[in-house]
């Protein structure tokens, strides 16, 4: 029972397709990834280089200089919420604004060995302040740290919100008073958190690092309710936020913060010691003898596996197989609901599950002789997947969801098969998985087939999207048609004889199409958090390897079970060659 069955995925690129295939898949995925870097950068860049400059005749770094000299020399950084308020431009007085990653920057990285969640105030965007939807973006981070129990380190540089946008970012379920209960909820769990103050910490800046086990204070810092700009208002006193919370207030007056440290580079360090400090991975345990190794197939081929025309298909166990360690893989159930695949990998030596949707045309087992496309929930599907992801949340495995969904199967024969009840055992299956679970939308996620498939509704730990993922309800012509149904003919072609009447309906159509388009842009779905991060397929594999070992860093909080006692085995026995 021990021996997990791992076969080898996949074949050389050259065997499935053709030079040009792959010269204008890549050329396509080229131009996706030069815009993807594009706007990275810009996004990094803050306010610039006058704002970074800004920082440094203070004797401070920025935020992104802080992070990389606080992580492992030479360890990854995978950032949460890049693109949170792109493109998003605030009005004061006249001038417009605008807020690169909300003003602040999450991510995961290596420290000490550890994976940690960093939160880090970018202070070259109006000095760290809250922006709008900063708030949900610093709780998403921390969401991430509570669900995988990692370390979650706040760099602290933050003078409070944005005034002149104070009511779309301070009242609200998720405003920014939830910082603090998630800060609690941490602290509850056990979940280490450590925090540097570096300058400004007002009003709801103060409060975020008071709840951390740990505080560390630099020379320039203060933690205070109210800044002295406001206190002289009010009270008529000449003094400065250093006089009212500076180090030697917190440090060695009201005990808020417990260490009081020269400058950024020796608070950095302390942070540093005290990640030292907390329990190691377990993901060495979790391994028992085989190392991490890397896929047969290179990663790196993903950016040329995927068609530019997402009507055209392509083949998921290819990618699969550039995604798991050594290329191997154990496919569970694979001659039941083709038109999706179950299997298990090793991701980083550690065991991981997947679930995709194939594409193409496939047997149609209930119309003998018959096809059927891929890419489509049907029945078999639907509970081949409800069942996989359940014996994985027993089995305590990290379950990764790889969408390329166009919808459910739909019609009267699809209703009289009680799709909507496979449906809802699915989505029972996904709300109530205690595992660690990850969703990319490699390329279409539509309709409830997004739901079905583990779509942020159903909280994943985190969900990534590629450059060209199509996230919707429903297409833009297929809207189009929908829209203008009553004028169309049985083949959707337009019915009105009247060239004026016809060209009317067609400008109509095309508008709606054009609209439904643009709203499918990822970098719009992240700029609103409705996806948390936008990666090359070639990506997929770094941000996989960190998310399934930090998956196993934790230690006794949830059950994993040893491959022997897999229910996955008997779901195999019972289903082989069926």
């Amino acid at each position: 029972m021990a021996f997990v069955p791992l076969h080898p995925l996949g074949s050389p690129r050259e065997k499935f397709l053709e030079p040009d295939e792959v010269r204008r898949n890549g050329e396509f995925l080229a131009e996706k990834r030069r815009v993807l870097e594009e706007r990275r950068a810009a996004v990094r860049a803050g306010w610039g280089p006058e704002y970074v400059q800004r920082v440094h005749d203070k004797g401070k770094m920025t935020a992104w200089e802080r992070l990389e000299a606080f992580m492992d020399q030479g360890a990854p950084v995978h950032p949460i919420g890049t693109f949170v308020n792109w493109d998003r431009e605030f009005d004061q007085a006249g001038k417009k604004l605008r807020s690169p990653g909300a003003g602040v920057v999450t991510a995961l990285t290596r420290v000490e060995g550890r994976w940690v969640i960093v939160i880090a105030n970018d202070n070259t965007v109006a000095s760290g302040s809250w922006w709008p939807q900063t708030p949900e973006k610093i709780e998403r981070a921390q969401e991430v740290g509570l669900r995988l129990r990692l370390p979650v380190v706040y760099l602290v540089d933050c003078s409070g919100l944005f005034l002149p946008e104070q009511s779309r970012s301070f009242p609200g379920r998720h405003g920014a008073g939830h910082i603090f209960k998630m800060n609690s909820l941490l602290s509850a769990a056990g979940v280490p958190q450590v925090a540097g103050v570096f300058g400004d910490c007002i009003a709801g800046g103060g409060y975020m690092p008071i709840i951390s086990d740990w505080v560390v204070m630099t020379e320039q810092a203060y933690m205070v309710i109210a800044g002295a700009a406001l206190i002289k208002g009010a009270k008529s006193q000449k003094i400065t936020s250093l006089d009212i919370g500076g180090p030697e207030v917190h440090v060695h007056q009201s005990a808020c913060a417990d260490e009081r440290v020269p400058d950024d580079q020796a608070c950095l360090l302390a942070l540093r010691r005290h990640i030292a400090r907390t329990s190691s991975t377990s993901a060495p345990y979790r391994r028992g003898d085989v190392g991490p190794a890397g896929p047969l197939h290179p990663a790196e081929e993903l950016d040329t596996l995927f068609p530019p025309d997402h009507r055209t298909y392509y083949d998921v166990r290819q990618v699969i197989a550039r995604l798991v360690d050594r290329s191997l893989f154990w496919e569970l159930m694979r001659h039941r609901g083709q038109e999706m695949l179950t299997g298990i990998g090793r991701v980083r030596g550690l065991y991981c599950g997947f679930i995709a949707n194939v594409q193409g045309p496939l047997p149609d087992p209930e119309h003998r002789g018959k096809v059927k496309p891929g890419g489509i929930l049907y029945r078999e599907g639907i509970a081949k997947i409800s069942t996989f992801a359940r014996a994985c949340a027993s089995d305590g495995i990290p379950l990764v969801w790889l969408q390329d969904i166009s919808g459910f199967d739909i019609g009267a024969e699809a209703e009289a098969h009680g799709l909507l009840g496979y449906g809802s055992n699915l989505i029972y299956s996904n709300s109530m998985a205690a595992n660690p679970v990850f969703t990319v939308l490699l390329r279409k996620a539509s309709g409830a087939g997004y739901y079905a498939m583990a779509g942020l509704p159903y909280e994943p730990v985190l969900q990534l999207a590629t450059p060209f993922a199509r996230l919707s309800v429903m297409e833009g012509r297929t809207l189009a048609i929908a829209t203008y149904n009553t004028r169309l003919d049985d083949s959707f072609e337009i019915a009105a004889q009247d060239a004026g009447e016809r060209a009317q309906i067609e400008r109509g159509m095309q508008a709606v199409e054009a609209r439904i388009e643009a709203d499918m842009d990822p970098y719009l779905a992240a700029s609103q958090r409705d996806t948390d991060e936008i990666v090359t397929p070639a990506e997929l594999r770094p941000y996989l390897e960190c998310l399934v070992e930090a998956s196993y860093q934790g230690q006794g909080y949830r059950r994993v079970k040893n491959p022997r006692i897999w229910s996955l085995h008997e779901l195999d026995l019972l289903t082989e060659g069926v």
